[in-house]
């Protein structure tokens, strides 16, 4: 099975790749201070996103970044533990990690009807390579196993599916972001927030930026996610530098 392009393991659109490295079957995790950010966000927006406080408000990406970090030092018991938390508040990526785990027995004991299950729910929102990833473990489970995937799946839904986790996280970002503007309409005024940069040093960042709205408000902080996940991965060829060639092409001749 090939990767599959995760656009956010650890961070809320990390883009796979990390695991491409650990183990070249395995979802790919790209990790920016251990929550990784697609290179096209800007360094503010990593800073935002990574913070302590940040992260605490969004207990998916919390949970997820929690994940991939135990994952890669090889504490597969607790990757699943945390991919289940992350789960819980509507996070596709710890669903499908979960999933994956699942199907190759790692940290848990194999069960792939149930891994079909748990990736179908990732593929809740249609994303194309969690929607890939489940066709393939279709083709590859056994009739048997096929006949019991519709019992297991029952049992994810209620508990996992956007209808219930989305709310979850909803009711989290809202209470977070009244205590820390102190304001039910979010009110921001001239604020300034504070967070440890990477060297160690504190960065002042605006409130403006810090609680823009696709971060905080529940629509837009799902659009924001559905555009990293939906949105197809680009061809990239890189040229170098040009040089001299001192021997002349030689034609190819004509037939």
């Amino acid at each position: 099975m090939g990767a599959i392009n995760f656009a956010a393991a650890v961070n809320p659109c990390v883009d796979m790749r990390w695991f491409s490295r650990v183990r070249s079957c395995l979802f790919v995790v790209a990790a920016t201070l251990c929550m990784g950010l697609p290179a096209r966000e800007p360094l503010l927006q990593q800073e935002v996103i990574n913070s302590a406080g940040f992260l605490a408000a969004h207990p998916d990406l919390r949970w997820r970044r929690e994940g991939v970090v135990a994952y890669g030092a090889g504490r597969h018991v607790e990757s699943v533990d945390f991919f289940r938390r992350a789960s819980r508040y509507a996070d596709k990526p710890s669903q499908a990690m979960y999933a994956e785990m699942l199907w190759r027995g790692e940290g848990v004991v194999q069960n792939r009807p149930l891994a079909y299950a748990w990736m179908d729910l990732a593929a809740e929102r249609a994303y194309p390579g969690f929607l890939i990833r489940r066709e393939r473990y279709w083709a590859a489970l056994t009739e048997a196993e096929r006949a019991l995937t519709l019992q297991v799946g029952q049992a994810v839904y209620p508990e996992y599916g956007d209808d219930v986790s989305k709310p979850r996280l909803a009711r989290e970002l809202r209470r977070a972001l009244r205590e820390m503007t102190g304001s039910r309409t979010g009110f921001r005024g001239t604020l300034e927030v504070m967070v440890p940069g990477p060297g160690g040093e504190w960065l002042t960042i605006p409130g403006d930026k810090y609680y823009a709205d696709r971060y905080w408000k529940p629509a837009q902080y799902w659009a924001w996610q559905d555009g990293i996940w939906r949105a197809p991965r680009k061809p990239m060829v890189e040229v170098g530098p040009l040089r001299k060639v001192d021997t002349p092409l030689t034609p190819t001749p004509k037939r």
